[in-house]
């Protein structure tokens, strides 16, 4: 492998192996997270049980964010489905808001899927009251931390995903896939319905809690992920057919279906992918993220300060999308100029 013989690897060996106590999850650009030889011997699978311990422990902490329905539901199935979050009168007054935003957006094609990403940051909540009055509440929050075990403030899209745009097969989201090794958190707060026949969010109840057959095969793909047994699963985000999925014994997946204003919220840590589409179907969303630090044993402070996110997610924005140029791995995102969420794709 002439990657592993290039001196500058080498030479940055020290900062690799730092980097072990870290998020970092890149198969193919770490080779001490990449390598066989270190996988062979349980590198890859202690980080993620250490991971999964530090993060139990800190849920723990928080256990009085959700009620002890949601809580049970969640241990048990890696998910929640919650609808009719908000009341009836803030939600039409949040979704107007943002429906009408007209602001500068990133969009991406791949396959048969267009996907809009408007950032809903400091900078763009100050002109939307009701938007940022259903979203910096306890209850929303709360979710997002248990879940995500930390108190982070998370970072707010307009999500917009267009299926059915082109001839293609479908997009990488769906694949069954997980988006790291250790427990984060995604949302959804819809704004349009799903409908089976739609692109919906699609979760492999209990996959979050990795059980001995799916140890198993992470640690068989830990051996070979640095050669690219596909670009995902190189940066670290592992992908599995639904044969090898099936062996994992877990229980059948869930292709979720919601109406307006029903919050889905998950760890994608767990086994999931946007669900296929039979023809054309658009689906509008506020997405929510928030990742922290795996191997910390506390949940940090309670960020609830909207003015450090503004700059933050416009920035991280930016950044990600020039890093990901640099890297030539940007996987076809471009700044689209402004749009609305529901504007129809460009031809």
């Amino acid at each position: 492998m002439a990657t592993a013989l290039n001196p500058l690897r080498w030479l940055l060996l020290p900062w690799h192996a730092l980097r072990v106590a870290t998020s970092e999850k890149a198969f193919r650009d770490n080779p001490v997270i990449g390598s066989p030889r270190l996988n062979r011997l349980g590198l890859h699978i202690a980080r993620k049980r250490l991971a999964h311990r530090m993060a139990a422990r800190r849920r723990a902490a928080m256990a009085s964010l959700l009620t002890d329905d949601q809580r049970a539901a969640f241990l048990r199935d890696g998910y929640l489905v919650i609808p009719d979050f908000l009341p009836p009168e803030r939600f039409e007054a949040m979704r107007a808001e943002v429906m009408a935003r007209d602001a500068r957006a990133r969009e991406s094609i791949d396959g048969y899927t267009m996907t809009r990403l408007i950032p809903l940051d400091a900078i763009a909540l100050r002109q939307m009251p009701a938007t940022r009055g259903a979203l910096l509440t306890p209850r929303y929050l709360g979710l997002h931390h248990y879940i995500g075990s930390f108190r982070r403030l998370p970072r707010f899209y307009v999500q917009t995903i267009f299926s059915g745009v082109r001839d293609g097969p479908p997009d990488v989201q769906s694949h069954y896939h997980t988006d790291t090794f250790f427990p984060t958190v995604k949302s959804w707060l819809l704004l349009t319905p799903v409908n089976q026949a739609e692109a919906g969010f699609t979760y492999i109840p209990g996959s979050h809690l990795p059980n001995r057959r799916h140890l198993a095969w992470e640690r068989c793909v830990s051996f070979t992920a640095h050669e690219g047994r596909d670009r995902l699963t190189g940066e670290g985000s592992l992908r599995i057919t639904e044969a090898e999925l099936a062996r994992l014994r877990y229980a059948p997946p869930r292709k979720l279906e919601a109406q307006p204003n029903t919050l889905i919220i998950a760890d994608t840590s767990g086994f999931h992918r946007r669900g296929l589409s039979e023809g054309f179907a658009c689906r509008i969303s506020i997405w929510a993220q928030s990742r922290g630090s795996p191997f910390l044993p506390w949940a940090g402070g309670d960020m609830r300060i909207p003015a450090l996110q503004g700059a933050a997610t416009r920035a991280f924005g930016w950044l990600d999308h020039a890093v990901k140029r640099l890297r030539g791995r940007d996987n076809g995102w471009r700044f689209a100029g402004t749009r609305r969420p529901a504007d129809p794709p460009a031809a």
